[in-house]
């Protein structure tokens, strides 16, 4: 590679990591209640948990009464050291394994699709320990003041569990089925609808048009992916029975999970993850693309 060729490589990919870093903090800050309370959902076990909530609206009265305002950003700072890291990942190889595909005879539907799947297992790679600590976090009932930092509870972790698979890098399997599922479904109906509906001349309705599709794409992709999502809060999650170790691998726990409460408790949380990654999953897309393209031009 020629030296001007590699300079413009270096610069087209630093737009794309600053461009994916702003998608994911803009995201995450707005969206980030929504998590802590699918979080919640999915890890009770039962209607007869004195601690399980009755509905959404019963679960947002209930933290915001006994853990304040500030409950509902439990374990924000996990995502918020991750997420620029990681939608980098996720924005920066997109556009690369996108590119590699392009010398292969593959419709462009296969394309984005197969893209978003590695894109998905690569940020996957990245995300999964913070994940273990943002569910922790997440989990812990106390008022926000008593529960531990994400630095000792991280630290607590590693002492307890180490760093391997029953520990910092638990439900790791199941958080490459979450992510991989999400974005190929995510950028594959977003790039295919969005190249299908003609582009509006108006700045507005192109707006509307662009945010409509990234909606149906992250509600879409989430309604696919959350039985892999269930998995993942349960194995990172506390377990039933405090130290013996119930949920293991990610399919033996979906199995487990159905046996004991039904198919649709590998659903649960769905309303919240909706809310948060619907219109979350639109915001991502739209600052991303209107990032890059400021990006584009005046860098």
């Amino acid at each position: 590679m020629s030296a001007k060729a590699e300079a413009g490589f270096l610069k087209e990919a630093s737009r794309q990591i600053l461009a994916g870093g702003s998608a994911g903090l803009v995201e995450i800050c707005l969206m980030h209640p929504l998590d802590v309370v699918k979080t919640r959902f999915q890890i009770q076990r039962c209607s007869t948990d004195p601690n399980s909530y009755k509905s959404l609206g019963d679960s947002f009265r209930t933290i915001f009464r006994t853990e304040g305002l500030f409950g509902f950003y439990k374990g924000i700072l996990p995502p918020i050291l991750a997420e620029t890291p990681k939608r980098a990942v996720k924005f920066f190889t997109f556009e690369q394994y996108k590119k590699l595909l392009g010398y292969v005879s593959l419709s462009p539907a296969l394309t984005f699709a197969i893209a978003g799947l590695g894109c998905g297992l690569t940020e996957a790679i990245v995300v999964n320990p913070f994940e273990v600590v943002k569910v922790g976090l997440q989990a812990n009932r106390n008022t926000f003041t008593e529960q531990p930092s994400t630095m000792s509870y991280a630290r607590l972790i590693i002492k307890k569990e180490g760093w391997g698979l029953q520990g910092l890098n638990k439900g790791f399997t199941a958080t490459l089925g979450r992510h991989g599922v999400f974005n190929m479904v995510y950028f594959g109906f977003y790039f295919n609808v969005k190249s299908i509906i003609p582009v509006n001349k108006d700045p507005t309705l192109e707006f509307l048009r662009k945010f409509g599709i990234g909606l149906l794409s992250g509600t879409i992709a989430s309604v696919i992916n959350i039985p892999f999502d269930v998995a993942k809060s349960r194995i990172q999650g506390p377990q039933p029975v405090p130290g013996e170790i119930k949920y293991r691998t990610c399919f033996r726990t979906m199995a487990t999970v159905s046996q004991e409460e039904g198919i649709l408790a590998l659903y649960k949380g769905l309303l919240p993850k909706i809310m948060r990654l619907g219109p979350g999953g639109a915001v991502m897309l739209l600052v991303y693309e209107y990032s890059y393209a400021w990006l584009q031009e005046n860098w």
